[in-house]
Protein backbone atom coordinates (compact mmCIF):
# COMPACT_ATOMS: atom_id res chain seq x y z
CA UNK A 1 0.00 0.00 0.00
CA UNK A 2 2.86 2.34 0.86
CA UNK A 3 4.64 1.45 -2.38
CA UNK A 4 1.47 2.15 -4.39
CA UNK A 5 1.02 5.53 -2.69
CA UNK A 6 4.62 6.47 -3.42
CA UNK A 7 4.24 5.41 -7.02
CA UNK A 8 1.12 7.58 -7.42
CA UNK A 9 2.96 10.54 -5.93
CA UNK A 10 5.86 10.01 -8.35
CA UNK A 11 3.46 9.84 -11.27
CA UNK A 12 1.71 13.02 -10.12
CA UNK A 13 5.00 14.89 -9.78
CA UNK A 14 6.90 13.64 -12.82
CA UNK A 15 4.33 12.56 -15.45
CA UNK A 16 4.70 14.59 -18.62
CA UNK A 17 1.65 16.14 -20.24
CA UNK A 18 1.66 17.05 -23.92
CA UNK A 19 -1.06 18.86 -25.91
CA UNK A 20 -3.29 16.69 -28.02
CA UNK A 21 -5.19 17.96 -31.06
CA UNK A 22 -8.84 17.00 -30.93
CA UNK A 23 -10.98 18.20 -33.83
CA UNK A 24 -14.63 18.61 -32.79
CA UNK A 25 -17.05 19.24 -35.68
CA UNK A 26 -19.46 21.27 -33.53
CA UNK A 27 -20.61 24.69 -34.75
CA UNK A 28 -21.63 25.83 -31.24
CA UNK A 29 -18.20 25.12 -29.75
CA UNK A 30 -16.53 26.76 -32.75
CA UNK A 31 -18.65 29.89 -32.32
CA UNK A 32 -17.71 30.15 -28.62
CA UNK A 33 -14.02 29.81 -29.51
CA UNK A 34 -14.05 32.44 -32.29
CA UNK A 35 -16.29 34.83 -30.34
CA UNK A 36 -13.93 34.74 -27.35
CA UNK A 37 -10.97 35.40 -29.67
CA UNK A 38 -12.87 38.34 -31.18
CA UNK A 39 -13.53 39.83 -27.73
CA UNK A 40 -9.82 39.65 -26.86
CA UNK A 41 -8.80 41.31 -30.14
CA UNK A 42 -11.41 44.07 -29.78
CA UNK A 43 -10.29 44.75 -26.20
CA UNK A 44 -6.62 44.98 -27.15
CA UNK A 45 -7.07 46.97 -30.36
CA UNK A 46 -10.05 49.10 -29.38
CA UNK A 47 -9.47 49.86 -25.71
CA UNK A 48 -5.78 49.23 -24.96
CA UNK A 49 -4.36 50.65 -28.19
CA UNK A 50 -6.90 53.25 -29.37
CA UNK A 51 -8.37 54.55 -26.10
CA UNK A 52 -5.56 54.02 -23.59
CA UNK A 53 -2.71 54.26 -26.14
CA UNK A 54 -0.75 51.76 -24.09
CA UNK A 55 1.81 51.41 -26.87
CA UNK A 56 3.13 54.90 -26.04
CA UNK A 57 5.77 56.15 -23.66
CA UNK A 58 4.39 58.97 -21.48
CA UNK A 59 5.69 62.07 -19.74
CA UNK A 60 4.08 64.59 -17.34
CA UNK A 61 3.96 68.28 -18.05
CA UNK A 62 6.20 70.90 -16.42
CA UNK A 63 4.62 74.35 -16.49
CA UNK A 64 5.01 78.02 -15.63
CA UNK A 65 2.24 80.64 -15.57
CA UNK A 66 2.29 84.44 -15.77
CA UNK A 67 -0.91 86.49 -15.47
CA UNK A 68 -1.65 90.14 -16.18
CA UNK A 69 -4.97 91.74 -15.18
CA UNK A 70 -6.33 94.82 -16.96
CA UNK A 71 -9.29 96.98 -15.98
CA UNK A 72 -10.33 100.17 -14.16
CA UNK A 73 -13.14 100.99 -11.73
CA UNK A 74 -14.58 104.07 -10.01
CA UNK A 75 -16.46 104.04 -6.68
CA UNK A 76 -18.37 106.74 -4.85
CA UNK A 77 -19.94 105.42 -1.62
CA UNK A 78 -20.65 106.88 1.81
CA UNK A 79 -17.92 104.88 3.59
CA UNK A 80 -15.09 106.48 1.61
CA UNK A 81 -14.32 109.36 -0.73
CA UNK A 82 -14.78 109.00 -4.50
CA UNK A 83 -11.99 106.74 -5.67
CA UNK A 84 -10.44 105.47 -8.88
CA UNK A 85 -9.15 101.87 -8.76
CA UNK A 86 -6.51 100.36 -11.02
CA UNK A 87 -4.49 97.12 -11.03
CA UNK A 88 -2.18 98.28 -8.23
CA UNK A 89 -5.20 98.71 -5.94
CA UNK A 90 -7.05 95.41 -6.27
CA UNK A 91 -4.33 92.77 -6.90
CA UNK A 92 -3.19 92.27 -3.30
CA UNK A 93 -2.08 89.21 -1.23
CA UNK A 94 -4.03 88.17 1.87
CA UNK A 95 -3.42 89.03 5.57
CA UNK A 96 -4.34 87.43 8.93
CA UNK A 97 -7.54 88.14 10.96
CA UNK A 98 -7.33 90.12 14.28
CA UNK A 99 -9.53 88.96 17.21
CA UNK A 100 -9.30 90.86 20.54
CA UNK A 101 -8.31 89.63 24.01
CA UNK A 102 -9.83 90.50 27.39
CA UNK A 103 -8.21 90.89 30.84
CA UNK A 104 -9.00 91.64 34.48
CA UNK A 105 -5.79 93.41 35.57
CA UNK A 106 -2.23 94.04 34.39
CA UNK A 107 -1.15 90.53 35.43
CA UNK A 108 -3.19 89.10 32.57
CA UNK A 109 -1.20 91.08 30.00
CA UNK A 110 2.39 90.13 29.15
CA UNK A 111 4.59 92.97 27.97
CA UNK A 112 6.07 92.23 24.55
CA UNK A 113 3.74 89.31 23.89
CA UNK A 114 2.31 89.11 20.37
CA UNK A 115 -0.50 86.79 19.35
CA UNK A 116 -0.70 86.02 15.63
CA UNK A 117 -4.49 86.13 16.06
CA UNK A 118 -4.32 89.38 18.03
CA UNK A 119 -4.16 93.06 17.07
CA UNK A 120 -0.60 94.00 18.03
CA UNK A 121 2.19 93.76 20.64
CA UNK A 122 0.98 93.92 24.25
CA UNK A 123 2.31 96.76 26.43
CA UNK A 124 1.59 94.94 29.73
CA UNK A 125 -1.32 97.24 30.71
CA UNK A 126 -4.96 96.25 31.11
CA UNK A 127 -7.17 99.16 30.02
CA UNK A 128 -10.89 99.81 29.94
CA UNK A 129 -12.34 98.90 26.57
CA UNK A 130 -15.87 99.81 27.63
CA UNK A 131 -17.80 100.32 30.84
CA UNK A 132 -18.16 96.57 31.26
CA UNK A 133 -14.97 95.10 29.73
CA UNK A 134 -11.22 95.46 29.80
CA UNK A 135 -8.66 94.46 27.17
CA UNK A 136 -4.88 94.27 27.03
CA UNK A 137 -3.42 97.43 25.57
CA UNK A 138 -1.44 96.78 22.42
CA UNK A 139 0.95 98.76 20.29
CA UNK A 140 -0.99 98.85 17.03
CA UNK A 141 -2.74 100.99 14.48
CA UNK A 142 -5.72 102.89 15.87
CA UNK A 143 -8.60 102.60 15.74
CA UNK A 144 -8.74 98.81 15.61
CA UNK A 145 -10.69 97.16 12.83
CA UNK A 146 -14.40 96.62 13.40
CA UNK A 147 -15.15 93.47 11.44
CA UNK A 148 -18.86 92.92 12.03
CA UNK A 149 -20.60 94.11 8.89
CA UNK A 150 -20.63 92.11 5.66
CA UNK A 151 -20.97 93.95 2.36
CA UNK A 152 -24.41 94.05 0.77
CA UNK A 153 -23.21 94.32 -2.81
CA UNK A 154 -19.97 94.08 -4.77
CA UNK A 155 -17.97 97.29 -4.43
CA UNK A 156 -16.15 96.87 -7.75
CA UNK A 157 -19.20 95.71 -9.70
CA UNK A 158 -17.57 96.76 -12.96
CA UNK A 159 -14.75 94.27 -12.36
CA UNK A 160 -16.78 91.70 -14.29
CA UNK A 161 -15.52 93.40 -17.45
CA UNK A 162 -11.86 93.22 -16.44
CA UNK A 163 -9.71 90.94 -18.56
CA UNK A 164 -6.77 88.73 -17.67
CA UNK A 165 -3.98 87.64 -20.00
CA UNK A 166 -2.60 84.20 -19.12
CA UNK A 167 0.83 83.33 -20.47
CA UNK A 168 1.53 79.64 -20.00
CA UNK A 169 4.68 77.79 -21.09
CA UNK A 170 5.03 74.02 -20.78
CA UNK A 171 7.62 71.38 -21.57
CA UNK A 172 7.77 67.61 -21.87
CA UNK A 173 11.45 66.95 -21.07
CA UNK A 174 11.45 63.28 -22.12
CA UNK A 175 10.37 64.21 -25.65
CA UNK A 176 12.09 67.62 -25.74
CA UNK A 177 8.78 69.32 -26.61
CA UNK A 178 8.17 72.96 -25.63
CA UNK A 179 4.86 74.75 -26.15
CA UNK A 180 3.13 78.03 -25.25
CA UNK A 181 -0.54 78.86 -25.03
CA UNK A 182 0.27 81.88 -27.20
CA UNK A 183 0.30 79.85 -30.40
CA UNK A 184 2.56 80.60 -33.39
CA UNK A 185 -0.23 82.24 -35.42
CA UNK A 186 -0.98 84.75 -32.60
CA UNK A 187 0.65 88.18 -33.03
CA UNK A 188 0.47 91.50 -31.17
CA UNK A 189 -2.36 92.93 -33.25
CA UNK A 190 -4.42 89.80 -32.69
CA UNK A 191 -3.87 89.97 -28.91
CA UNK A 192 -5.14 93.55 -28.82
CA UNK A 193 -8.54 92.61 -30.22
CA UNK A 194 -9.14 88.95 -29.29
CA UNK A 195 -11.08 87.53 -26.35
CA UNK A 196 -11.48 83.86 -25.43
CA UNK A 197 -14.66 82.28 -26.75
CA UNK A 198 -15.03 78.52 -26.73
CA UNK A 199 -16.92 78.48 -30.02
CA UNK A 200 -15.43 81.31 -32.07
CA UNK A 201 -11.98 82.04 -30.58
CA UNK A 202 -10.75 79.08 -28.46
CA UNK A 203 -7.03 79.93 -28.89
CA UNK A 204 -7.11 83.46 -27.44
CA UNK A 205 -5.29 83.64 -24.05
CA UNK A 206 -7.25 86.73 -22.88
CA UNK A 207 -10.26 86.00 -20.67
CA UNK A 208 -13.06 88.29 -19.47
CA UNK A 209 -13.71 87.67 -15.76
CA UNK A 210 -17.48 87.62 -16.16
CA UNK A 211 -17.23 84.85 -18.79
CA UNK A 212 -14.90 82.77 -16.60
CA UNK A 213 -17.34 82.89 -13.71
CA UNK A 214 -20.28 82.19 -16.01
CA UNK A 215 -18.65 79.07 -17.49
CA UNK A 216 -18.08 77.82 -13.93
CA UNK A 217 -21.86 78.01 -13.37
CA UNK A 218 -21.80 81.10 -11.12
CA UNK A 219 -23.02 84.70 -11.30
CA UNK A 220 -20.23 87.28 -10.99
CA UNK A 221 -22.19 89.91 -9.05
CA UNK A 222 -23.44 87.34 -6.52
CA UNK A 223 -20.08 85.65 -6.06
CA UNK A 224 -18.16 88.92 -5.66
CA UNK A 225 -20.17 89.98 -2.57
CA UNK A 226 -18.57 87.42 -0.20
CA UNK A 227 -15.84 86.30 -2.57
CA UNK A 228 -14.77 82.89 -3.76
CA UNK A 229 -12.08 80.89 -5.54
CA UNK A 230 -12.29 79.89 -9.18
CA UNK A 231 -9.99 77.50 -10.99
CA UNK A 232 -8.78 78.17 -14.53
CA UNK A 233 -7.79 74.68 -15.63
CA UNK A 234 -5.46 74.22 -18.61
CA UNK A 235 -5.18 70.71 -20.04
CA UNK A 236 -2.07 70.00 -22.12
CA UNK A 237 -2.72 66.32 -22.88
CA UNK A 238 -1.07 65.62 -26.25
CA UNK A 239 -0.57 62.75 -28.68
CA UNK A 240 2.95 63.24 -30.01
CA UNK A 241 2.64 60.46 -32.58
CA UNK A 242 1.32 63.28 -34.71
CA UNK A 243 2.91 66.68 -35.39
CA UNK A 244 3.76 68.42 -32.10
CA UNK A 245 2.27 71.63 -33.50
CA UNK A 246 -1.19 70.10 -33.03
CA UNK A 247 -0.63 70.05 -29.25
CA UNK A 248 -2.96 72.84 -28.08
CA UNK A 249 -4.25 73.75 -24.58
CA UNK A 250 -7.85 73.10 -23.58
CA UNK A 251 -9.43 75.45 -21.02
CA UNK A 252 -12.12 74.73 -18.44
CA UNK A 253 -13.37 76.60 -15.37
CA UNK A 254 -14.88 75.56 -12.02
CA UNK A 255 -15.46 76.90 -8.53
CA UNK A 256 -12.97 75.47 -6.00
CA UNK A 257 -14.28 76.73 -2.65
CA UNK A 258 -17.50 75.66 -0.95
CA UNK A 259 -20.44 77.80 -2.05
CA UNK A 260 -22.38 76.97 1.13
CA UNK A 261 -19.90 76.22 3.99
CA UNK A 262 -21.06 74.32 7.06
CA UNK A 263 -22.86 76.63 9.52
CA UNK A 264 -22.01 79.48 7.14
CA UNK A 265 -18.62 79.85 8.88
CA UNK A 266 -15.92 81.78 6.96
CA UNK A 267 -17.80 81.98 3.66
CA UNK A 268 -16.18 83.08 0.42
CA UNK A 269 -12.77 84.72 0.16
CA UNK A 270 -11.44 88.00 1.58
CA UNK A 271 -8.17 89.69 2.46
CA UNK A 272 -6.88 92.91 4.03
CA UNK A 273 -4.46 95.48 2.69
CA UNK A 274 -3.49 99.00 3.70
CA UNK A 275 -2.62 102.32 2.12
CA UNK A 276 -0.09 104.39 4.11
CA UNK A 277 0.13 108.19 4.38
CA UNK A 278 1.87 110.88 6.43
CA UNK A 279 0.06 113.87 7.91
CA UNK A 280 1.43 117.41 7.78
CA UNK A 281 2.93 116.99 11.25
CA UNK A 282 4.78 113.84 10.16
CA UNK A 283 2.50 111.25 11.81
CA UNK A 284 2.13 108.08 9.80
CA UNK A 285 -1.46 106.97 9.18
CA UNK A 286 -3.08 104.29 7.09
CA UNK A 287 -6.36 103.27 5.55
CA UNK A 288 -7.13 99.59 6.20
CA UNK A 289 -9.30 97.91 3.60
CA UNK A 290 -10.93 94.51 3.96
CA UNK A 291 -11.63 93.36 0.44
CA UNK A 292 -14.01 90.62 -0.64
CA UNK A 293 -13.13 89.30 -4.03
CA UNK A 294 -12.66 86.40 -6.41
CA UNK A 295 -9.32 84.65 -6.49
CA UNK A 296 -8.39 82.86 -9.71
CA UNK A 297 -6.11 79.83 -9.44
CA UNK A 298 -4.49 78.68 -12.68
CA UNK A 299 -4.08 74.89 -12.64
CA UNK A 300 -2.03 73.23 -15.38
CA UNK A 301 -1.87 69.49 -15.98
CA UNK A 302 -1.31 67.10 -18.87
CA UNK A 303 0.35 63.94 -20.13
CA UNK A 304 2.04 63.44 -23.49
CA UNK A 305 2.41 60.10 -25.21
CA UNK A 306 4.60 58.91 -28.06
CA UNK A 307 5.20 55.52 -29.68
CA UNK A 308 7.73 53.43 -27.75
CA UNK A 309 9.10 50.00 -28.61
CA UNK A 310 9.20 48.77 -24.99
CA UNK A 311 5.51 49.36 -24.11
CA UNK A 312 4.56 48.01 -27.54
CA UNK A 313 6.37 44.72 -26.89
CA UNK A 314 4.91 44.48 -23.39
CA UNK A 315 1.36 44.92 -24.66
CA UNK A 316 1.96 42.53 -27.56
CA UNK A 317 3.05 39.90 -25.03
CA UNK A 318 -0.05 40.62 -22.95
CA UNK A 319 -2.21 40.15 -26.04
CA UNK A 320 -0.67 36.74 -26.79
CA UNK A 321 -1.20 35.75 -23.16
CA UNK A 322 -4.87 36.68 -23.38
CA UNK A 323 -5.26 34.71 -26.60
CA UNK A 324 -3.68 31.66 -24.96
CA UNK A 325 -6.49 31.73 -22.39
CA UNK A 326 -9.18 31.42 -25.08
CA UNK A 327 -8.80 27.60 -25.42
CA UNK A 328 -9.10 27.30 -21.64
CA UNK A 329 -12.45 29.10 -21.71
CA UNK A 330 -13.63 27.00 -24.65
CA UNK A 331 -12.56 23.75 -22.95
CA UNK A 332 -14.51 24.72 -19.85
CA UNK A 333 -17.64 25.26 -21.96
CA UNK A 334 -16.95 22.01 -23.81
CA UNK A 335 -16.50 19.86 -20.70
CA UNK A 336 -19.08 21.55 -18.46
CA UNK A 337 -21.98 22.82 -20.55
CA UNK A 338 -22.23 20.65 -23.67
CA UNK A 339 -24.67 17.71 -23.90
CA UNK A 340 -21.94 15.31 -25.02
CA UNK A 341 -19.44 16.47 -22.40
CA UNK A 342 -18.71 12.86 -21.24
CA UNK A 343 -17.73 11.86 -24.78
CA UNK A 344 -15.57 14.96 -25.18
CA UNK A 345 -13.90 14.34 -21.81
CA UNK A 346 -13.12 10.73 -22.77
CA UNK A 347 -11.31 11.82 -25.92
CA UNK A 348 -9.82 14.99 -24.45
CA UNK A 349 -7.75 13.25 -21.73
CA UNK A 350 -5.87 10.01 -22.45
CA UNK A 351 -3.69 8.26 -19.88
CA UNK A 352 -0.94 6.31 -21.59
CA UNK A 353 0.08 2.95 -19.96
CA UNK A 354 3.51 2.18 -21.37
CA UNK A 355 3.57 -1.45 -20.08
CA UNK A 356 0.28 -2.35 -21.76
CA UNK A 357 1.20 -0.60 -24.97
CA UNK A 358 4.60 -2.38 -25.07
CA UNK A 359 2.97 -5.79 -24.47
CA UNK A 360 0.43 -5.17 -27.22
CA UNK A 361 3.14 -4.22 -29.66
CA UNK A 362 5.14 -7.40 -28.79
CA UNK A 363 2.14 -9.67 -29.38
CA UNK A 364 1.47 -8.11 -32.73
CA UNK A 365 4.95 -8.73 -34.24
CA UNK A 366 6.64 -11.86 -35.71
CA UNK A 367 6.01 -14.34 -38.60
CA UNK A 368 2.74 -16.20 -38.97
CA UNK A 369 2.54 -19.64 -40.62
CA UNK A 370 -0.58 -21.45 -41.54
CA UNK A 371 -2.01 -24.22 -43.81
CA UNK A 372 -4.93 -24.32 -46.09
Amino acid sequence: MTAGFCQRCLHYAFDYETPKTLVIPNIGVGCVFRFTQLLVVLYVVGYVCVVQKAYQETDSVISSVITKVKGFAFTNISDMDPRFWDVADYVIPSQLPNPSTTCVDDCDCIEGHSDPQGNGIQTGLCENYSTTAKTCEVLSWCPLEIDTKLPEHALLASAENFTVLIKNSITYPKFNVHRRNILPHINSSYLKRCEFNRATDPDCPIFRLKNIVSEAGEEFQDMAVKGGILGIIIDWSCDLDWWAGKCHPKYSFRRLDSKHPVNNVAPGYNFRFAKYYKTQDGEETRTLIKAYGIRFDVIVFGTAGKFGIVPTIVNLGATLSFLSLVPVVTDWVLLSCMRKRDLYSKHKVTNLNEDVETESMSMGTGTSYGTQ
